[in-house]
């Protein structure tokens, strides 16, 4: 008997927990109203933070309640072009710029969005990291939904009455610059979670893991392995319908509709 291989301990143990103590909050459009449904609401960035842990910038936006005489304060992705002391509009009549909330049904054809709800009142779900945008493809206004090209390139169709922020996520083209050298790599995931550094299955023993020991290091079995498969040996290429390389055309899935 061996032991439970890093994956298994993963969704049970506290040593792998979010490392969540520095983090700001929260970070959503705000709660769906009547003012967002009917008309718009001006809110004003007070300032532009860093989250720990997450790549994009944060604003941190203050709107004056509609109901009781004090001032909400709402965490917004922020996007390019977003300044300290800029007003932002959220609502179906909101303009069309940078940073503003609209629902997709007031936005047209060809325009860059993110932080996408899937659902309605959902808050934001897709296109939410840095450098991040959709694009509206086409509305169905028969259905009543809309489609949308995700930063994977894959499409996706959602009501048209969802909510999404005009432009791209700022903090893009973090990924250019290479960390270089290991101890930029132990800061960048030590804010995240454990999860780093990765020990590769073949050289571990084989207690710890399927794919472990032998005298040279090689796998000794197929790398692929069924969905239905007990926990401790789905390790490797898990369902896949192929492996290997690439071979020819590379077909996206943007190309396939």
């Amino acid at each position: 008997m061996g032991k439970y291989v890093q994956t298994q301990r993963k969704g049970k143990s506290p040593v792998f927990k979010a490392h969540t103590r520095t983090r700001k909050g929260a970070v959503k459009l705000r709660p769906i109203d009547y003012a967002e449904k009917q008309g718009y609401i001006r809110g004003v960035i007070k300032d532009i933070i860093h989250d720990p842990g997450r790549g994009a910038p944060v604003a941190k936006v203050q709107f004056l309640n509609a109901y009781r005489y004090k001032r909400d304060t709402e965490l917004l992705i922020a996007t390019e072009g977003m300044y300290t002391g800029q007003f932002i509009y959220c609502g179906k009549k909101a303009s069309l710029e940078c940073g503003n909330v609209l629902p997709l049904s007031s936005v047209p054809e060809g325009t860059i969005v993110c932080n996408v709800e899937s659902y309605v009142g959902d808050r934001g779900s897709f296109a939410r990291g840095s450098g991040c945008f959709a694009v509206v493809v086409s509305h169905d206004d028969d259905k009543g939904t809309t489609r949308l090209r995700l930063p994977s390139g894959g499409k996706k169709t959602v009501k048209s009455n969802v909510r999404a922020q005009i432009g791209v996520v700022a903090g893009g083209g973090r990924t250019d610059k290479p960390l270089l050298k290991a101890g930029r790599a132990y800061h960048k995931y030590a804010v995240k979670r454990n999860c780093w550094p990765k020990i590769r299955g073949v050289a571990k023993n084989p207690v710890e893991h399927p794919h472990g020991g032998g005298n040279h290091q090689h796998i000794g079995m197929p790398s692929t392995v069924a969905k239905d498969r007990p926990s401790g040996r789905k390790v490797g290429l898990i369902g896949a319908r192929r492996t290997g390389r690439l071979r020819g055309v590379k077909k996206t899935a943007q190309d396939k509709d």
